[in-house]
């Protein structure tokens, strides 16, 4: 049972090829375990954000209250003690993000730099705006952001993600940006250790700026160095990849696998989405064959992780009631 996997995880990433249903499937899983009591944090990292309309109403930058106790169904077995389950969700703006992270770096720029460099630091930081790599970095910030948001008021932060090039970039970068990090201080480290000599001929001693610069280099180090170790952690986090049983998604999954495990990120379980009946007319009986040779290769690439076979389900998956039918079809048994 996927929701019985995940229960003892604090952060749970959910992602796969676009179009095969993360969103849904993210968001069904909050609900679940919201219906067992936990306090869930839905967070989108995904640029085409659909956590609105999946809720029926707007989603923003900041926590917003989608269900509380009067929403939910509680889940069979799950009892009555403990504190009254709930989902917040927030959609990350990758432009807000980007225009915060500038502001907070040109502020420290002004209080750091001498004014003679004040304008050809704001030229850079213009340029930056739209240089390659700035969203992903900004909005890794607040994926830590929001994973110390789960940590101080949350029992669970459920990630849906973008589709699975840009989320692989995403879990890459904390452990490039801790490396990067690491860098400038062991060089900073060397130019103070240098200037420590140059003032003890001269006289003089370290300045304000040279010990806020290393204090901002230190938070951003253990503020990355935090993330990959949650992260990579599989007693905290896992990662659910969502795929239809069709030959690209699987190819992509089985891909995507071998990336995420290279990475040190525990994949947890796999959902097959939108199964077609089998029981339905010839047209549909045969598409279920193909699905299954093609998960019947999945299983080959992929043995030891649990997959759990969702069926196509009529109407749209919107609002909580159809989320909770989804969150109830996430607690049966894995198909294999």
């Amino acid at each position: 049972m996927l929701l019985d996997l995940l229960t003892s995880r604090r952060v749970v990433f959910v992602g796969g090829k676009g179009g095969v249903g993360k969103t849904s499937v993210a968001a069904a899983l909050a609900l679940g375990r919201a219906g067992a009591g936990a306090r869930v944090l839905l967070v989108s990292t995904d640029p085409a954000h659909n956590l609105g309309h999946l809720w029926g109403r707007p989603v923003g930058d900041e926590p917003l209250r989608l269900a509380g106790p009067g929403d939910l169904l509680p889940r069979a077995g799950a009892g009555t003690a403990g504190p009254a389950g709930h989902v917040d969700g927030l959609e990350i703006d990758p432009e807000r993000t980007v225009e915060r992270h500038l502001s907070a770096v040109a502020e420290t720029m002004r209080r750091l730099l001498p004014e003679r460099m004040h304008a050809p630091a704001a030229r850079h930081l213009e340029l930056a705006r739209q240089a390659p790599g700035t969203h992903e970095s900004a909005v890794l910030e607040r994926i830590a952001e929001a994973v110390e948001l789960g940590e101080q008021g949350y029992d669970l932060v459920v990630f849906d993600t973008a589709p699975s090039g840009h989320t692989l970039r995403l879990l890459a970068l904390p452990e490039q940006l801790t490396s990067w990090t690491e860098t400038l201080l062991a060089n900073r480290d060397r130019s103070e250790r240098f200037g420590d000599a140059v003032r003890g001929l001269g006289g003089g001693g370290k300045t304000g700026r040279d010990a806020e610069l290393r204090r901002i280099l230190l938070r951003r180090r253990s503020r990355f160095s935090r993330l990959r170790d949650v992260v990579t952690d599989p007693e905290q986090t896992g990662f659910v990849l969502v795929l239809t049983a069709e030959l690209l998604p699987v190819a992509e999954t089985m891909e995507v696998y071998g990336k995420l495990t290279a990475l040190g990120v525990d994949v947890a379980a796999l959902v097959a989405n939108r199964r077609s009946p089998a029981d339905a007319g010839e047209l549909l009986a045969r598409r279920r064959r193909q699905e299954d040779e093609h998960l019947r290769r999945l299983r080959r690439r992929v043995p030891d992780v649990p997959l759990l076979d969702v069926p196509l389900l009529p109407g749209d998956l919107v609002g909580t009631a159809a989320l909770a039918a989804l969150a109830g079809r996430l607690g049966s048994s894995p198909a294999g």
